[in-house]
């Protein structure tokens, strides 16, 4: 059996038509060595966003605001079709099929409307359609280059359960699946274009696999066709050492291990979605990160930990920056040796939906800090002095506190950290560059380590955390 390569490509990649043609020039070099090529898309960029803009405008009563929306997506498509299609035949069918699509739309936020609320099993259906339109013109084009290529839905793909918005599949059914529908389309060279982010329950309901999802389903395709290769196009060379606008000397990491690029990933780096890394990992799948854009440059192989040499576990690899985060510290004596305060924290946090990205405890049990987006932390903290409202009333608990706008800095290399050598450097080359740290916190597989720092010194350390890295690696 010939070797299979899946190809994802994100939303910038299809995000015009001249984007497109350099999508499409990646697909055509690539199958000349890959003639078993599966190809799976996300949706125009910024698709997504304005697919769940009109839910929202029509579950808060405004359906003109979603009608509005529609026609903004309509002509948003339309224009890259005509620019992009030749054929009137090719042209003539996405149209049919964008239309028909726009209609789904306009009657799903119809029905939102009318109920004057959005269930996820809603927002699954609408933000679902960005992908379904996609796929469409990526292949129209690629048949007008004499490239047999069809167009698939994901659902037929991948099995999930019902946990709308953040689905998880069976990997059992899903590798039937997937089997099923499209070795035998790979069989005949023909390129199935398919659609990231979707799955579907067994009922047929369609489901989403979280924001980022596209990447998680390239992945879980991979695997289920036991691909030789995967790679990842992003608008970037690979994974590099850091935020080439904050830092004009980041360069693209040759090589990344599984675990380095996940906690890189968790940090807040747009690279690939941490469960793409993990549905990979141990499959012999080889893991690539590639620029659509410049298919000459650097490119970046996520490598097992095993893979990793003693030398290259002590280096430090690259920073990142998480922004628009809040501080929140929970205070008081009386939390003193009380058992599941923890617990009930992040309980509160997780009934409003917040996404806690960093945890410290101090070692006297008598606060609890950690961070949240900033969009959430009023509701963190409505939720938490609901929460422990005695606890308030016997002055247990002293106060919440909260320090809005701060940036979560973090460094990334595997056992760099088992010693204190470059945790000395890091600290050293903060104070000099007077940096007021707020709050430190250490990976448990010491892999990581983290700084809080103000909006106003972040640019600042990444740039002094990132030449650390240069000089050492």
């Amino acid at each position: 059996m010939h070797k299979i390569l899946v190809i994802k490509f994100g939303g910038t990649s299809v995000g015009s038509a001249e984007a497109i043609q350099q999508t499409i020039s990646q697909i055509q070099v690539a199958r000349q060595k890959w003639p078993q090529l599966v190809v799976v898309i996300s949706a125009v960029s910024g698709v997504t966003d304005l697919l769940l803009s009109g839910a929202k405008l029509a579950s808060l009563g405004d359906e003109k605001g979603a009608y509005e929306v529609a026609q903004e997506l309509d002509e948003k498509h339309r224009r890259i079709i005509s620019e992009l299609l030749k054929s009137d035949k090719e042209k003539d069918f996405v149209e049919n099929r964008l239309e028909t699509h726009i209609q789904e739309f306009s009657s799903l936020c119809h029905a939102v409307y009318v109920l004057g609320e959005a269930s996820p099993r809603a927002l699954d259906a609408v933000s679902s359609l960005g992908e379904r339109i996609s796929v469409n013109i990526l292949a129209a084009r690629l048949r007008e280059l004499q490239c047999d290529a069809i167009s698939v839905l994901s659902s037929k793909l991948i099995r999930t359960d019902s946990y709308f918005q953040a689905a998880n599949p069976d990997m059992d059914i899903t590798r039937e699946m997937s089997r099923t529908h499209l070795l035998p389309m790979l069989k005949q060279q023909i390129v199935p274009i398919v659609t990231g982010f979707i799955g579907s329950t067994d009922a047929g309901a369609i489901t989403t696999l979280g924001r980022g999802g596209s990447d998680y389903s390239a992945g879980i395709i991979a695997v289920a066709l036991e691909a030789s290769e995967l790679w990842i196009c992003t608008d970037v060379d690979g994974v590099m050492t850091t935020d080439p606008r904050i830092a004009s000397n980041a360069r693209t990491l040759d090589t990344i291990a599984h675990n380095e690029i996940v906690e890189l990933a968790s940090a807040g780096a747009q690279v690939v979605h941490p469960k793409a890394i993990g549905v990979v990992m141990d499959r012999n799948i080889d893991l690539w990160i590639r620029n659509t854009f410049n298919s000459e440059g650097s490119a970046t192989r996520v490598v097992s930990d095993a893979d990793v040499s003693d030398t290259q576990k002590r280096r430090a690899k690259a920073v990142t920056a998480v922004r628009s985060q809040s501080l929140i510290a929970l205070e008081g004596r009386g939390m003193l040796g009380v058992q599941g305060i923890a617990a009930r924290t992040f309980g509160a946090a997780a009934r409003v939906s917040a996404s806690v990205t960093l945890i410290a405890q101090t070692s006297s049990e008598q606060s609890i800090l950690f961070a949240v987006p900033s969009i959430v932390a009023d509701q963190v903290v409505l939720e938490l002095e609901r929460e422990f409202y005695r606890e308030f009333e016997w002055n247990d608990i002293e106060s919440v506190n909260v320090q809005d706008d701060v940036v979560i800095v973090t460094v990334i290399g595997s056992g760099l950290f088992a010693t204190s050598e470059f945790s000395g450097r890091l600290f050293t080359a903060l104070g000099e560059n007077r940096v007021d740290v707020l709050s430190i916190t250490q990976g448990t597989s010491g892999g990581s380590i983290s700084v809080v720092v103000s909006k106003s010194d972040a640019d600042n350390s990444v740039r002094a955390i990132h030449e650390l890295i240069v000089g050492v690696s």
